[in-house]
């Protein structure tokens, strides 16, 4: 994929894996919105980075995700690609002391707004040239992390809903492609819980170069030892990777298998 010349969308993309791809692709020569919840985190954009455009919403909400689509073509009406990228990572107990409210938010952020979101953008994407739909997946969707319930099984959800969006896009001028992270070193889940993961800069530049060679299930590291494992090999990563984790433990960290 040729990385200039584009008008993209990025959910969640004022911190973490959304804000490092969007200034790699502004730098490329693109036009990049990006899309948050924190109006502190907004502000700070635009004063750091104003070459970016900015919308205040929150995906998890179906009205806001009505309103970025309604603003975002009309006031961007070359936008060509949508990255849904947002995300929240939780670590409900599932023995009923966790409260739902949370857990209903968790799934709306990651596998509601992406759904919807694709479905809103749809028709308008086929009407332009180089279209394309990202989807930011993560290696837990093939090695659930027991901690994280929820997040593990919207991401295989994603996962099975790119495959299948992929599959019903194949005769539209629409790619569909697949961002599948390892561990990286982001606030996913809790500031600071993420040191031991792969440095987000790196992280980064290997999904672009995935772009540019164009592969449509970017992965890395974990996720690509998750993704292409064998059942015995995923049975065998499931059991290292949270016979690590302390049950209860608020830390996104998520320990390599060995190899």
């Amino acid at each position: 994929m040729k990385l200039s010349g584009h008008t993209l969308l990025i959910t969640g993309g004022t911190s973490g894996i959304g804000l490092a791809l969007a200034r790699r692709l502004v730098a490329a020569g693109s036009t990049v919105i990006v899309c948050g919840r924190s109006a502190a985190k907004l502000a700070a954009l635009q004063v750091s980075d104003p070459q970016l455009r900015t919308y205040a919403c929150d995906v998890g909400l179906e009205a806001d995700r009505v309103r970025l689509f309604t603003e975002a073509t009309r006031d961007f009406p070359a936008l060509n690609i949508l990255f849904n990228n947002a995300g929240m990572q939780l670590f409900p107990a599932l023995d009923g002391t966790a409260g739902w409210e949370g857990v209903k938010a968790e799934i709306a952020t990651n596998l509601e707004a992406p759904i919807h979101l694709a479905m809103l953008f749809a028709a308008h994407l086929a009407r332009q040239p180089n279209a394309a739909i990202l989807n930011t997946t993560s290696g837990l969707a093939h090695v659930p992390l027991a901690v994280a319930p929820v997040y593990s099984a919207t991401k295989a959800a994603l996962h099975s809903f790119t495959l299948s969006l992929r599959h019903q896009f194949r005769d539209k001028p629409i790619r569909v492609i697949e961002v599948s992270p390892p561990h990286v070193e982001t606030d996913l889940g809790a500031p600071g819980a993420n040191q031991a993961g792969m440095n987000l800069d790196a992280y980064a530049d290997s999904v672009m170069q995935g772009l540019r060679d164009d592969v449509l299930e970017i992965t890395t590291g974990f996720s690509t030892l998750a993704a292409q494992g064998t059942r015995a090999d995923r049975d065998k990563f499931f059991r290292e990777v949270n016979s690590r984790i302390t049950q209860g433990k608020t830390t996104a960290a998520v320990p390599a298998p060995a190899q």
